[in-house]
C-alpha cells in the first residue's frame, strides 16, 4: 500500500519535532534524517535523494552547530541561506525541515557532551580540539529529537562518519547509518560549502587535494604498499596549499598504517588561503 505524502513543514521547536515524529512512528512510517549545517550543494541533495529511497518520511536538519567550531574558526561567517537551502531540498522530495535556534539546542547551563574517545583524537581531531565532541553531541541530540530509523551522511567527512557510526553502535541508538560517496565537481574538487570561499586562483590550488589522492591511488595500483611513499606522492601535489595533515589510517579504527595490507583511508586536510579543505580516498591492497 502506498503511504500518502504529508504537506511540507518547517519545525523549529525540539518538542514539536519529537511529537511529530512520534506520530509517524505510531503510524508505522520509516523515518530518514539528513543532518546538515545548511549551505546545501549537490552533495547534500544526493544525501536527500538517497534518504528518499529508504524512507516514508525524509527530514532535513539545518543547524550551524557552535560547539564544533574552535575559537578562531569560521562560525560567524559560515554561509547561511535557509530559504535557498529549503528550495533546493524540496526538489528531492523533502517532507520536514528541522531548523532550530542555538538556544533551543543548547539551553542555558548546558554541560553534557558525548565523546568517542579514540576515534576523535587523530587527524581533524588533533587539529581541531573539541570538534568531534561537538559533532557527536549535536548528532546525538538530533537523533533523539527526530527519532530516525535511517540517517544518511557523506563520506567526504570520513572521520565524522567513523565517529558517528561508533557512537551509534556503542550507545545502542538502533539507527542504520548510511554513507554516501563523495560528490565531486567536474574538475574533481570535492563538493563543500566552504568551496564558496575560494578565489579562482585558490580553486586551482585546491585541485591538488584530488590530484594527490589520484596519484597515491595510482601508486598503490602499481604495487606500492609503503605508507610513507604513498603519503609523499599525495603531498607532492599540494603545492601552494598549507598542509594540515596527509595521513594513511586504518579504514575502521583510524589507527596509523605503515604498510598497506587492507582497507585504509588516505585523508588530506589543507588550507588554501584561509579556507580549510578536506578530502579522502579509501585504498585497498
Amino acid at each position: 500500500m502506498t503511504i500518502a505524502r504529508i504537506p511540507f513543514e518547517i519545525i523549529r521547536d525540539p518538542a514539536a519535532m519529537r511529537a511529530r515524529v512520534e506520530d509517524f512512528r505510531r503510524d508505522g512510517r520509516v523515518i530518514a534524517v539528513v543532518p546538515t549545517m545548511g549551505a546545501l550543494h549537490e552533495g547534500h541533495l544526493e544525501l536527500l535523494r538517497n534518504a528518499r529511497k529508504r524512507a516514508d518520511i525524509v527530514i532535513l536538519t539545518i543547524f550551524v552547530n557552535p560547539t564544533q567550531f574552535g575559537p578562531n574558526e569560521d562560525l560567524a561567517k559560515y554561509p547561511r541561506d535557509e530559504a535557498g537551502d529549503l528550495e533546493k531540498a524540496r526538489t528531492c522530495g523533502l517532507d520536514l525541515a528541522f531548523c532550530p535556534e542555538a538556544s533551543a539546542m543548547y539551553p542555558a547551563g548546558a554541560q553534557t557532551f558525548v565523546e568517542v574517545r579514540e576515534l576523535q583524537q587523530p587527524m581533524c581531531g588533533a587539529s581541531r580540539p573539541g570538534h568531534f565532541a561537538g559533532v557527536a553531541t549535536i548528532v546525538a541530540k538530533l537523533f533523539h529529537i527526530t527519532k530516525p530509523h535511517v540517517a544518511v551522511f557523506g563520506e567526504k567527512d570520513y572521520q565524522q562518519l567513523a565517529v558517528i557510526r561508533r557512537m551509534v553502535r556503542d550507545l545502542d541508538f538502533g539507527i542504520e547509518i548510511v554513507s554516501q560517496p563523495i560528490i565531486r565537481e567536474a574538475d574533481g574538487l570535492a563538493m563543500s560549502s566552504r568551496n564558496a570561499y575560494l578565489t579562482a586562483e585558490g580553486r586551482q590550488t585546491a585541485l591538488g587535494l584530488s590530484r594527490g589522492l589520484a596519484a597515491a591511488e595510482a601508486l598503490v595500483k602499481s604495487g606500492e604498499r609503503d605508507a610513507a611513499t604513498i603519503v609523499a606522492a599525495a603531498s607532492a601535489q599540494l603545492a601552494g596549499a598549507r598542509i594540515d595533515y596527509v595521513e594513511l589510517r586504518d579504514a575502521t579504527e583510524l589507527s596509523p598504517v605503515t604498510t598497506l595490507a587492507g582497507p585504509a583511508v588516505l585523508a588530506i586536510a589543507a588550507f588554501v588561503g584561509a579556507t580549510r579543505l578536506i578530502d579522502n580516498r579509501v585504498l585497498t591492497s
